[in-house]
């Protein structure tokens, strides 16, 4: 049989998990949900460092990722950076930042996209 992909973006894990979690009762041969960011390295997955005058990149400090030398600078251009975002509280970053991978046989794909965008996903 042939297989289809979903790539379906979330606001949160828990969202991204409930779907998949329905998602199994089909035909699924894979899947993953995994949290991206614009930045290549490590992004925004903070590193332990304590502020100090040696820091390698402003996004570093100002996001505490680990960004490679260039991909920190843009970091820091950026709007969770800089603190002025309209985004959530207490530096959390908003929007879709959470993608959930699904291969899915043929047959189930409309019931699966129907699962991804009944729990909030833009696909």
């Amino acid at each position: 049989m042939a297989e289809k992909n979903i790539l379906a973006y979330f606001k949160s894990p828990e969202q991204a998990e409930k779907a998949l979690e329905q998602i199994k009762t089909l035909k699924l041969a894979d899947s993953s949900i995994d949290r991206f960011d614009g930045y290549p390295g490590d992004g925004l997955d903070h590193i332990e460092n304590p502020v100090t005058s040696d820091f390698p990149s402003l996004g570093s400090l100002t996001l505490g990722g680990d960004f490679l030398p260039n991909a920190g600078i843009l970091a820091a251009a950026s709007v969770s950076a800089s603190g002025m975002s309209s985004g959530g509280e207490a530096n959390e970053i908003t929007g879709r930042d959470i993608l959930l991978t699904v291969v899915i046989e043929e047959e189930d794909f409309e019931k699966a996209m129907a699962i991804v965008q009944n729990e909030g996903a833009l696909v």
